[in-house]
């Protein structure tokens, strides 16, 4: 009995010495852990389909003398069988564009917020209303960004293949007219040894 306890309390000794040790890396090299969605492809993505909207003629034409549209983005619809966070995708393509200088956003997942603190202005005896911003002064949205992530997964034994596509269409509000649109594609494979190694 005595030795299992000295042995137990060993083993806990060595496992709680056993301090695990953290590393910063650089958050823009290449991650190749696994073949599921990673750093590395939102990254990619989001910087190709910005370069590709900010070059092409169409764009070129409506940024054209100092013009700045409004764009509004609809987040990235997420069409793979993984869970991904295409909030971030849709986050870094926005950033990016909007860094360019050539267009203005309308945030439309934060107007409600914006509705609360308006009427909140208008309609609160605590607030001085020669300060209040009125409602009716918002600016619509010229443009609308949007687009689709999907996946085709497949296995062969131990090897996976893994392609991605990033589908995205910049919409005239006015026209219904498709101003932009282009595809971002990556395939991953991975293959596992017989021994695991």
């Amino acid at each position: 009995m005595k030795k299992s306890v000295i042995a137990l309390m060993g083993v806990a000794a060595l496992m709680g010495g056993c301090a695990q040790k953290v590393n910063y890396g650089d958050a823009q090299s290449v991650e190749t852990t696994t073949v599921e969605f990673g750093s590395t492809d939102l990254q990619k993505i989001a910087e190709q389909m910005t370069d590709s909207m900010l070059s092409s003629g169409s764009v070129g034409y409506i940024t054209g003398n100092g013009q700045r549209p409004i764009i509004m983005v609809e987040s990235i619809k997420n069409k793979t069988s993984e869970h991904i966070d295409t909030e971030s995708i849709t986050d870094s393509v926005s950033t990016r564009l909007l860094n360019s200088g050539k267009f203005r956003f309308v945030d439309m997942a934060r107007v409600e917020a914006a509705r609360k603190q308006l009427n909140f202005q208008n309609n609160d005896e605590l607030v001085n209303q020669s300060t209040a911003i009125q409602f009716g002064k918002m600016v619509g949205a010229q443009y609308m960004l949007y687009g689709n992530l999907s996946s085709i997964v497949k296995n062969a034994g131990s090897d996976k293949d893994v392609y991605y596509k990033m589908t995205m269409r910049l919409m005239d509000l006015q026209s219904g007219l498709i101003e932009w649109a282009d595809e971002s594609e990556i395939r991953k494979q991975q293959s596992k040894s017989l021994f695991g190694w």
